[in-house]
């Protein structure tokens, strides 16, 4: 049976990804430093390790697992947490992977990466493709990017087989409702707890929002293909925050309104990543439209928040 490692496996996208790893029958290790989410079906194939992806304790553990991959999802992932405590935000994100490579290499892994749209910062292109320059903008864009650095050094010197995905902004079920790219959640839950939701700027700000499961079947798709290559995982199209709002007001019966303020200093206006690397390279495309990836997250956080 193949063995796969994934990190921060218990957070939002790792265990949708652990889920699927299992389906297929591979032995799935998470290292968090918590146990699986609430509502998070359980598997035999599925075993839980409570450590710090930066601590000897991990790096020991991949050791005497010894997978075939290692899916790095663990991440200080607050943009703005990051330019409050750019220290602990490099040690989680950078300090982190490095301990995990050091794994990777004495094993002889595969490390799979989730990395961000923020390595790009604010560029003024449309829609951007794995070739435009990478200029964060944050610690949290800058230490994924080095964290990237890393890794294709760690395959140069060391023939530590890598793949870097980019994700663009990702939504579902099991997402907390906190930091940028949770907007989904923190809508969803103002909108249940207070009838409003806050938008900074004047809503007409774009996102490319891919469901997490589309996400989770990606990370699959790599498994065995793109060493050395970097992928973005999108949907290729942007839907505004007010288009998202008003796709979340179909679904619910009660009022909301929107209150708007001031445009944030940092924010970036418009965010789409190209997909046409991922689509011919790796036999995969997102599953779910806007409209239906909506649908199932709202239907979810509704069915537990009534629990």
């Amino acid at each position: 049976m193949e063995k796969a490692v994934v990190t921060g496996g218990s957070g939002f996208i790792g265990s949708h990804l652990a889920e699927s790893l299992a389906e297929l029958g591979i032995e799935v290790h998470i290292l968090d430093l918590k146990p699986a989410p609430t509502g998070a079906p359980g598997n035999e194939n599925v075993f839980v390790h409570i450590t710090d992806i930066c601590s000897r304790e991990a790096y020991e553990t991949v050791k005497k697992i010894r997978p075939s991959f290692l899916f790095h999802l663990a991440a200080q992932a607050d943009v703005g947490l990051s330019v409050k405590d750019p220290l602990y935000d490099e040690k989680v994100n950078l300090h982190g992977t490095i301990n995990m490579l050091e794994a990777c290499k004495e094993t002889g892994a595969k490390m799979i990466f989730a990395s961000t749209a923020a390595v790009y910062g604010s560029l003024s292109e449309d829609v951007l493709k794995e070739t435009d320059p990478a200029d964060p903008t944050s610690p949290y864009g800058l230490s994924k990017l080095s964290a990237e650095s890393y890794m294709m050094l760690y395959r140069k010197l060391f023939n530590v087989p890598c793949t870097i995905l980019r994700y663009a902004n990702v939504y579902g079920p099991r997402q907390l409702p906190k930091g940028d790219g949770g907007v989904v959640a923190v809508f969803l839950k103002s909108m249940a707890d207070k009838g409003f939701v806050d938008v900074h700027g004047d809503g007409e700000q774009t996102r490319d929002f891919i469901f997490v499961k589309d996400v989770a079947a990606a990370n699959v798709a790599v498994m065995h293909k793109g060493d050395g290559e970097i992928f973005h995982i999108s949907t290729g199209r942007t839907h505004s925050i007010n288009q998202l709002i008003h796709e979340m007001k179909r679904h619910h019966s009660a009022a909301v309104s929107v209150n708007y303020s001031a445009e944030r200093t940092g924010d970036i206006r418009h965010s789409c990543l190209d997909n046409a690397k991922a689509l011919s390279f790796l036999n995969w495309k997102p599953a779910y439209s806007f409209e239906r990836g909506l649908a199932e997250t709202y239907h979810y956080y509704k069915s537990h928040s009534e629990s």
